[in-house]
């Protein structure tokens, strides 16, 4: 009787033993890189996610990454301004090991309109817009920005650029070599004569001191 009661014990545990699955059974270690498709370079911390599970990992700075799935199973690639990319790991791999590198692919996100205005609300616009003095035309508003005194003062300002400083000199050496040998010119009709000669009755440089 003992001996029966052992011989059924040994064979229930064996049929027990060989009904148990592995858990090992089916897994295997999945790594890669993430790259561009357009350009192969690195997509740093792009989100990979086993699809129906809570399971994932998160690529590094050079787009390298590393996870245990099992065969079968769904795994999604996403990063923000990429589309994202699914890949299905083989069940007939004869390796624990297996490795890829996954294209993605850039993708245009087009986003809502947005409006943005210096005023916090509707009544604050109403109050500037009724309190804004406005020039009436575009003269208005340039005489405004730039007054004849100003402009006076920003000509009067500004010295004679390199061009036209070479201007004047070979001007003033062709007139030389012209007039050589002639009676001295007069200036009626030269502009800076003019200009010189006011400036010095201005200064009152012609006034007798009878």
């Amino acid at each position: 009787m003992k001996y029966c009661i052992v011989f059924t014990v040994l064979f229930i545990s064996v049929l027990t033993g060989f009904g148990q699955k592995d858990p090992s059974e089916g897994l295997l270690q999945l790594s890669g890189v993430v790259v561009s498709g357009d350009s192969l370079t690195p997509v740093p911390f792009s989100s990979i996610l086993i699809e129906g599970s809570s399971r994932g990992t998160i690529c590094d700075y050079y787009g390298f990454f590393s996870l245990v799935v099992r065969e079968g199973d769904t795994i999604l690639f996403s990063s923000v301004g990429y589309r994202s990319v699914e890949f299905v790991v083989p069940d007939t791999l004869q390796s624990k090991r297996y490795s890829i590198i996954q294209l993605l692919q850039k993708d245009t996100i087009t986003l809502p309109e947005q409006k943005v205005y210096p005023w916090p609300s509707k009544e604050q616009f109403e109050q500037a817009f009724l309190t804004l003095n406005a020039p009436t035309d575009d003269f208005d508003r340039a005489f405004e920005n730039m007054t004849r005194e100003d402009v006076r003062l920003a000509v009067q300002g500004v010295p004679m650029s390199a061009q036209g400083n070479y201007n004047y000199v070979v001007q003033q050496e062709y007139t030389r070599l012209y007039n050589q040998g002639l009676l001295p010119q007069i200036s009626l009709l030269n502009p800076l004569a003019w200009a010189q000669f006011i400036q010095a009755w201005k200064k009152g440089e012609f006034k007798s001191d009878k």
